[in-house]
């Protein structure tokens, strides 16, 4: 009867010892006992759109000349991803979303002339550049999943967000980089705009082809002015077919002399292909040079100094609001 009520004891004393014994033994072979966590084997799924920007919808007019609907999102992610280079910092990438958003918000149920059965179109030339998951990938390599899932935040981040001028939706212009500052909308366009001033704009020599340069035969030169303006005297030596030049608020040419005719420097620009009117011009024998600085009409956001205002620490909101004078930010 003893025996029976010592092994009794003995298997209550083991019963409330052996989970304290495993709680506190160490590993294998000594060492720190590692506390054991319980596994979270959640997916994380990538960032989507948020609740305003899934909820508003918009026509697409797509290459193949079908039109497409589709929220808000998924057309900013595919603008943001052709508009400005994945590499550049969120903030900046935030900035060029509320920019694609708040153009996109201006033309619903305001279709342009060219495809007034859609919003918008897929062509930059007359609405916002755009490119499909499909092919960015295919562009980013290895990079694709870093980037998409950076442009996908910059979306998110910012959903619903658009600019505000006196209330009313502003023209969101933005252009690659500026010499240094870019232009008033009204030495530009002619049309005073409040929010479209020049201001300074901080990118440099980080621009991929900053300065560029355009050279032409004195005869190529001849042959297209002289289509466009059949009035002007280009005769004799090159060096004598350019006067005065007049400058606008950032540097750039608005407008120049060419053989007795005043032309602007958008007019000089588009006819020789030339990436900005931040340029200077030179003729030496028998080749005309156009020197050139900076990339694109030069109004608005200047998308690489947007990038260069993140990396010193500015928020979107900062550089929305530095380029776009007196907007107020919201859904």
């Amino acid at each position: 009867m003893k025996q029976v009520a010592a092994t009794a004891l003995i298997l209550l004393l083991l019963f409330f010892l052996l989970p304290f014994l495993f709680i506190h033994s160490g590993p294998p072979g000594g060492g720190t006992p590692q506390a054991t966590l319980p596994i979270d084997r959640t997916v994380v799924s990538p960032v989507s759109s948020g609740p305003l920007d899934t909820e508003t919808e918009l026509k697409v007019l797509l290459p193949d000349g079908t039109a497409e609907t589709m929220c808000m999102g998924d057309y900013l992610w595919r603008v943001v991803a052709a508009e400005m280079p994945a590499s550049f910092e969120p903030e900046a990438l935030k900035a060029q979303a509320v920019a694609a958003r708040t153009y996109a918000m201006r033309r619903i149920g305001h279709a342009p002339a060219a495809h007034p059965d859609a919003d918008v179109c897929t062509d930059h030339t007359c609405c916002q550049a755009y490119i499909t998951p499909e092919a960015a990938a295919a562009n980013w390599g290895d990079d694709a999943p870093v980037y998409t899932a950076k442009i996908k935040a910059a979306v998110a981040d910012t959903d619903g967000v658009v600019a505000r001028y006196d209330g009313q939706l502003i023209d969101a212009v933005f252009f690659s980089s500026a010499a240094g500052r870019t232009v008033d909308a009204v030495e530009v366009w002619g049309n005073a705009v409040p929010y479209l001033t020049g201001v300074e704009s901080p990118e440099g020599e980080e621009v991929p082809n900053y300065h560029s340069t355009v050279q032409v035969t004195a005869e190529e030169f001849r042959v297209k002015f002289l289509a466009a303006h059949p009035d002007a005297k280009l005769e004799g030596a090159p060096s004598g077919w350019f006067g005065s030049v007049v400058h606008n608020s950032a540097g750039g040419v608005e407008s120049i002399a060419v053989g007795g005719i005043s032309v602007s420097g958008g007019e000089m620009r588009t006819l020789f292909a030339l990436r900005s009117t931040s340029f200077t011009l030179s003729a030496e024998g028998d080749t005309v040079t156009f020197s050139v600085t900076g990339y694109g009409h030069g109004v608005g956001m200047s998308q690489y100094g947007a990038n260069a205002l993140a990396k010193a620490g500015r928020t979107y909101e900062d550089i929305l609001k530095w380029y776009y004078t007196g907007i107020t930010l919201g859904p």
